[in-house]
């Protein structure tokens, strides 16, 4: 009975959100750089209303993808119909690393006191009104940079994540992923992991513990989701879910493993309306902005 109350809240609060964010007027799309240290340059790609002041939405990749891949730009094209300022931002991604060394790319991207930034340069267009709040997304290493950061803009209100662990492999990232140990807090955080992911261990049983650690919040042993009332928390993904049957890293993708086409995606993540998806996650992730 508690699960169905809290599903039914959630369910409320992502109603809530879409009635707020209704389709925008575009101007188009829009493409920007920001600096990361003084010889480095990285690009930005967006989509913004056409006229008003608006929220912003930020999306960051995982290692090794293209910056502007096609889950990027799907992410970019539903805020941006939910009136934001929407882009994806290239980094550093050619390699994985530390909390500190990840921690350290994040900076680049959210540094508010930095004019150079990517958040300074996208909060500074003619149509963004960041005090109506930033909010972020991001896969793998760009979920982990999601995730941390409000560590340098408290502007920044919710992060939905996807592959999102304290253990990758070889690295724990313990330190910045943990609950507790990220600024953002966890009843403002929404991952989704699929429940054969390799990096935290590959079954379910290792991926519900990375994604309690992350959050958090334990529903108990046999959990496939544990969500708070406002829709924050974790979601597993399982393979029956998916078009390929298999839900690991890369779920989101159409052809299975991180090795296939990150621009062919999975129709029920893309399009579908279940929690685990594109379309829901978003909607709740848009709640937390001002209109």
């Amino acid at each position: 009975m508690q699960n169905r109350l809290i599903q039914r809240a959630a369910a409320l609060f992502t109603s809530a959100a879409a009635l707020f964010f209704t389709s925008a007027t575009f101007a188009g799309d829009f493409s920007s750089s920001y600096s990361a240290g003084l010889l480095t340059t990285y690009s930005i790609k967006g989509t913004e209303p056409a006229s008003g002041k608006h929220p912003v939405f930020i999306y960051a990749v995982g290692t090794t993808e293209d910056w502007d891949n096609g889950q990027a730009m799907a992410a970019v094209a539903e805020m941006a119909a939910k009136g934001f300022v929407a882009a994806a931002v290239q980094y550093d991604n050619g390699l994985f690393g530390t909390c500190s060394q990840i921690l350290a790319k994040a900076k680049y991207i959210y540094n508010s006191g930095s004019t150079s930034s990517a958040v300074s340069k996208l909060c500074s267009r003619a149509t963004a009104d960041c005090s109506k709040g930033v909010v972020v997304a991001g896969f793998s290493q760009g979920s982990v940079i999601a995730i941390n950061a409000k560590n340098y803009d408290s502007r920044v209100r919710a992060a939905y994540g996807m592959g999102a662990h304290n253990l990758y492999s070889v690295y724990s990232l313990s330190s910045c992923m943990n609950n507790g140990n990220h600024t953002l807090a966890s009843t403002n955080i929404r991952i989704v992991n699929g429940d054969n992911d390799t990096f935290p261990g590959g079954t379910a049983s290792t991926v519900r513990a990375s994604s309690q650690s992350v959050t958090g919040k334990s529903c108990g042993s046999t959990a496939y989701q544990c969500l708070n009332t406002n829709g924050s928390g974790w979601i597993m993904v399982k393979g029956s879910q998916l078009s390929d049957g298999s839900a690991d890293h890369c779920y989101q993708r159409a052809l299975g493993g991180c090795l296939s086409s990150e621009d062919l995606l999975d129709s029920g993540w893309r399009n579908g309306a279940d929690n685990w998806g594109l379309k829901a996650n978003l909607t709740w992730l848009a709640g937390f902005a001002t209109p």
